[in-house]
């Protein structure tokens, strides 16, 4: 199957899902549960579940298990976008909609976050995600640290001080998108390691490409914040710049940044290489990532 074809199945069976485990019907509280499907269903590519799925395939895991750890991983991606929309961060807009706390309240927009956050780890800890008690617990631990204040929660608090101190340099903003963005990349593609129970060597390359990726995606943001609509991106465009931080164009020009994720794609896909065409869909990726028009 080509990479846009599996995307776009991993996208329509993520929503499948969470349609089925988000149920309206048997909510005691209609109304959050209402927010949380606005805020998830429906929404965006499905890229970091994706990783999920393929990683998974690399390593003869079974789709299912694959599938509920990414709708895990998908909630938490939603609840960061919920939070990170209220009017003390950033937007009214996300992919071209009116953000949850504009359709509903901020009030129940902060609940709905911190309810796609919470139903993560209870589908983490089903045991339909896994038969293994322990690999449901390091799937857990692993998401919980990708998430918190160690890996995205922190990348976002760094990014809002970066606000103030008006000077970065690469360091600053590589690490900075290595804990915002990073954290779940490199969670979505060693979960199928983790799945699989596979080796060091295995979590090693899945990292390499990981990291490599995230970059290259912050890069593309930062590329397509300049040159793209807010009708293309469903979002306003420059508020980075506005907001005085430091992007990677501004350190290293536009045709530099353009090199540069480039160059990150070739070493994410060469960390693929001892797995052969059954990480072809990955290598697609990484190229997508920087082609994206949104």
């Amino acid at each position: 199957m080509s990479f846009k074809s599996a995307l776009k199945e991993t996208a329509a069976r993520i929503d499948a899902l969470l349609d089925e485990t988000l149920e309206l019907k048997a909510a005691p509280a209609r109304r959050v549960v209402e927010a949380m499907r606005y805020a998830s269903l429906g929404q965006g590519k499905r890229l970091r579940p994706f990783f999920v799925v393929e990683s998974g395939r690399i390593f003869d895991v079974d789709d299912q298990p694959a599938l509920r750890t990414g709708a895990a991983l998908e909630c938490v991606h939603c609840f960061s976008l919920v939070h990170a929309d209220l009017p003390a961060m950033d937007d009214d807009l996300r992919r071209g909609k009116p953000t949850c706390h504009i359709a509903f309240d901020e009030a129940t927009a902060i609940l709905a976050g911190d309810g796609l956050l919470t139903f993560a780890f209870e589908i983490l800890g089903d045991v339909k995600t896994h038969s293994d008690a322990q690999v449901r617990a390091q799937l857990v631990l692993e998401l919980a640290a990708a998430a918190g204040h160690a890996g995205m929660v922190g990348g976002q608090m760094l990014d809002l001080e970066a606000e103030k101190t008006q000077t970065h340099d690469r360091s600053d903003i590589e690490a900075i998108q290595n804990l915002k963005t990073g954290a779940l990349f490199r969670f979505a593609l060693e979960a199928g390691v983790t799945l699989a129970k596979a080796g060091t060597g295995d979590r090693l390359a899945m990292r390499t490409y990981a990291d490599r990726v995230g970059l290259a995606f912050q890069i593309a943001d930062d590329i397509l914040d300049i040159e793209s609509t807010p009708e293309q991106l469903g979002k306003a465009t420059q508020k980075d710049a506005d907001a005085g931080k430091a992007t990677f164009i501004d350190l290293l020009g536009l045709d530099g940044a353009k090199a540069r994720a480039r160059t990150l794609v070739d070493e994410a896909c060469e960390a693929l290489e001892p797995y052969g065409a059954s990480a072809g869909n990955l290598k697609d990726a990484a190229r997508f990532i920087i082609e994206r028009k949104n």
